[in-house]
């Protein structure tokens, strides 16, 4: 029994030496204690001043002097910039026809171009309408005296033309239609001339058909010899109208 206690205390003392020696955590011991270790330098850093590094500042001669220089520098380019916006503005409007007061040329006229600067154009009431049946408007102006005046003015200038007698064609012996209508008398469809040979309808149909109307065929078959004689086959019953050619509508 007494072996067993001696073992158990020789074990407990073997530990104990083996153990660690926590940090003293009492209230006299200062800047001790769990999260605590750091408070003393934590603190001398708080109560020290703050170091802050920071450039002088120009002082105030120093930045107008600074001002004038940028101004002097970028005053010539600006300067050169503007002369060049304004000699293009006026090229622009020297094309256009068109000059910066708002007016422009064209055609030797000085034309007043739409503008807030400019005024607005005169207005007029019934421009080129006539008021000659406004009874107040015309009672305003004339009498009964003047309108007879006026009247037997124009009655004066009055002038009937009577109709003479048609100019003759100069130039050329060519046959005329019209004339050719006129001088005859009989209808579309009337033999008056004798056919000799067998013209078929076909072909006086094909030959009919070159010419561009009936007038032109019937001034070639005058050209050729008719009405009396039908070298083209374009008047195969004699009437002497070729290609079916109606006189009527000169003859009204």
């Amino acid at each position: 029994m007494t072996i067993r206690l001696i073992m158990m205390a020789s074990a407990l003392g073997a530990l104990a030496a083996c153990q660690p020696a926590l940090p003293e955590s009492g209230a006299g011991a200062p800047g001790r204690g769990v999260g605590f270790d750091t408070s003393a330098s934590a603190r001398a850093q708080l109560d020290a001043p703050l170091m802050v590094q920071s450039q002088a500042l120009p002082s105030s001669n120093q930045q107008n002097q600074a001002v004038q220089a940028v101004t002097s520098e970028t005053a010539p380019v600006a300067a050169t910039v503007s002369a060049q916006t304004n000699s293009v503005a006026d090229d622009t409007l020297a094309a256009l026809g068109t000059s910066g007061s708002g007016t422009s040329v064209e055609s030797g006229r000085q034309v007043v171009n739409a503008s807030p600067s400019n005024p607005a154009p005169v207005a007029v009431d019934n421009a080129g309408i006539s008021d000659e049946n406004d009874f107040g408007a015309v009672s305003g102006r004339q009498s009964i005296e003047s309108d007879k005046a006026r009247i037997a003015a124009n009655r004066a200038q009055y002038a009937i033309v009577q109709p003479t007698a048609l100019p003759s064609r100069a130039g050329g012996s060519q046959p005329n239609v019209v004339a050719y209508a006129l001088e005859t008398k009989h209808p579309l469809g009337t033999q008056v001339h004798r056919r000799r040979g067998f013209a078929t309808a076909a072909k006086t149909q094909r030959n009919c058909a070159v010419y561009n109307s009936v007038d032109d065929a019937q001034l070639e078959f005058l050209t050729r010899g008719g009405p009396v004689k039908d070298r083209l086959a374009l008047d195969p019953d004699g009437d002497g109208y070729a290609c079916g050619w109606n006189p009527a509508k000169y003859r009204k």
